[in-house]
């Protein structure tokens, strides 16, 4: 069912017989998941920004309301 052979060290799928272009095809792999791993950690960053973001208007919000409903409060044990 399993391959034996593929894991984590396998590297026949990149094999094309050339030393130098294996490498280089590694290389650029490599690069590359960099280069997304650094997308992601700007992208969570900016979820972070905006969940904080989303926290102090809620709280924002929040104090309003209470603020209306005093107000209504007040306003109807006036009439």
């Amino acid at each position: 069912m399993f391959d034996d052979q593929a894991g984590w060290g396998a590297s026949d799928v990149f094999s094309s017989g050339d030393v130098v272009k294996d490498a280089m095809k590694k290389e650029k792999i490599i690069k590359d998941i960099v280069a997304y791993q650094d997308d992601l950690r700007v992208l969570l960053e900016r979820v972070k920004t905006v969940e904080r973001d989303m926290d102090k208007l809620s709280s924002g919000n929040a104090t309003l309301q209470m603020y209306i409903d005093n107000l209504t409060l007040q306003m109807a044990k006036q009439r």
